[in-house]
């Protein structure tokens, strides 16, 4: 499938569609049978990280359900306070301040197969304070990475274990994910400048 040139933003910016409905869901069914290869056998619980990597990671629970006839456990995680960018932005641009988000895990954490589940995985340093914050809950036996979009430009040493896409990009570009349960339209997209 080509993705398609619209132009969507109050701003003007041209966007690239990188994923539709049906491209979403097609992509979350196989990660779902990619994480369900690794994890037969263990306890397996999906932690999403606030704030699409929650609804990400009940839609792959609820994909596990359907394929394999139980669904994993969920969770969410509230990274805010282990952020290590927040002192550091230039104050010349423009960020959205974090929202702090309760973190959710109704399950033990200690000795199972941990799936941290995210939109878009660029610099790492999410995923750096999601596995801190996930140590401060216990000791799982495995902690692996899911995410629907990695876009590059690490800065940590971090590498997904299932990706969706793989979107090389120019680091003024945006790649955003749109889900029904917060912006009523499932679709991603790569904002030009």
């Amino acid at each position: 499938m080509a993705a398609d040139m619209v132009d969507t933003t109050e701003s003007g910016s041209p966007t690239v569609v990188l994923m539709d409905e049906e491209r979403l869901r097609r992509t979350l069914a196989r990660i779902a049978h990619e994480i369900a290869e690794q994890a037969e056998g263990k306890e397996l619980a999906f932690v999403g990280i606030h704030r699409r990597g929650v609804e990400l990671a009940e839609r792959l629970a609820d994909l596990f359900a359907e394929f394999y006839g139980h669904r994993p456990t969920t969770g969410s995680i509230d990274i805010t306070f282990y952020r290590d960018d927040i002192d550091t932005r230039p104050p010349t641009l423009a960020y959205e301040q974090p929202v702090v988000r309760s973190s959710r895990l109704p399950f033990d954490v200690n000795n199972r197969l941990i799936v941290l589940v995210d939109d878009v995985l660029q610099t790492g340093r999410t995923i750096r304070a999601a596995i801190e914050a996930l140590f401060d809950y216990g000791r799982p036996a495995v902690v692996r990475l899911a995410v629907l979009v990695d876009r590059g430009h690490r800065e940590l040493p971090i590498r997904p274990d299932f990706v969706g896409k793989n979107v090389p990009t120019a680091r003024s570009e945006k790649v955003i994910v749109h889900l029904t349960e917060t912006d009523q339209v499932d679709e991603v997209v790569l904002e030009k400048p």
